[in-house]
């Protein structure tokens, strides 16, 4: 039982970075986007190492002990692309302007930093004494389109978090120091995300508090989800005392490995990418495989 309070704590300090995020949108002057590429690489790097080295071969482990050899490992394969394909499927239920992933730039939250006035526009729509009704409208417009892309954000982020979530939750409950690994490479990832959140709801409200309630309200159902997907399969298939038999857990643990593989991908590489310059998202990729490499090797 205290594994599972470990993994609960791990998740829930993964899903709490994305209020980190938001923090630092309005307290740090200026964003240091050379480690917001080499973090989101390195988390990438994590999570596809510890995927293909460590979970997707616990899965087999498990799934061959089941069902033997042959069928164990085209079992494990199977479980590897149905995670790939629940991820992609809930991916593409998103629609594109909710993209949490779009890097904002310095002048973008450059009014993250000032004091919201009464004719600035930010929270307001009371219109300056020369500008026409039409303007007042279009202006009330744009604050809806800002709400609502923020809230876009704050929706996909609170989706994704929940297979995040379920992957660092599991990882942590059968090996607590992988979980550990997870989390940081979730937590880190969670910080740009926390940004893009807090950026188009501060613009569209002028309110910090409320932008940052957004931000990390989408984090936390992180932890929500994980508890609710284990419980749900302690339900549903657990066995005496609640104990999931090996087949659930390696098909899960399969899962889990596409999952990370997929959002690594199609997320962090190419968020890294977009931050960066040069190969500033190829050496944070390295190095969390490096690290993520040392730490398995310490741990045997």
């Amino acid at each position: 039982m205290s594994n599972v309070w470990i993994a609960l704590a791990l998740t829930v300090f993964a899903g709490m970075a994305t209020g980190i995020g938001s923090g630092i949108a309005f307290f740090a002057k200026r964003t240091n986007y050379r480690f917001l590429s080499v973090s989101t690489g390195f988390s990438a790097g994590v999570m596809i190492y510890v995927s293909f080295v460590e979970i997707l071969l616990k899965g087999q482990d498990a799934l061959t002990a089941a069902y033997g050899d042959n069928l164990g490992a085209w079992v494990n394969a199977a479980s590897f692309f149905g995670g790939i394909a629940i991820i992609g499927l809930i991916d593409g239920l998103i629609p594109e302007a909710g993209n949490p992933h779009e890097p904002h730039t310095e002048e973008a939250r450059a009014a993250l930093h000032e004091e919201p006035s009464p004719d600035s526009g930010l929270g307001s729509t009371v219109a300056r004494p020369h500008h026409a009704a039409r303007d007042v409208e279009a202006e009330e417009v744009r604050h809806d389109e800002l709400l609502r892309t923020g809230l876009f954000a704050a929706l996909a982020i609170a989706i994704h978090n929940f297979p995040e979530g379920l992957a660092t939750f599991l990882a942590a409950l059968q090996d607590p120091s992988v979980g550990a690994a997870i989390a940081v490479a979730v937590a880190l990832h969670n910080i740009p995300e926390g940004v893009s959140v807090s950026v188009p709801i501060y613009y569209a409200t002028g309110q910090r508090s409320k932008a940052f309630l957004y931000s990390a309200l989408s984090g936390m159902s992180e932890p929500i989800g994980a508890a609710i997907a284990y419980f749900a399969l302690r339900l549903l298939v657990g066995g005496e005392g609640g104990v999931m038999p090996p087949q659930v857990t390696g098909v899960l643990f399969a899962g889990v490995a596409g999952i990370m593989v997929y959002i690594s991908l199609d997320e962090l590489l190419p968020t890294s990418r977009a931050y960066g310059k040069g190969h500033d998202s190829l050496f944070g990729l390295l190095a969390g495989m490096a690290v993520m490499a040392l730490s398995l090797l310490l741990m045997r």
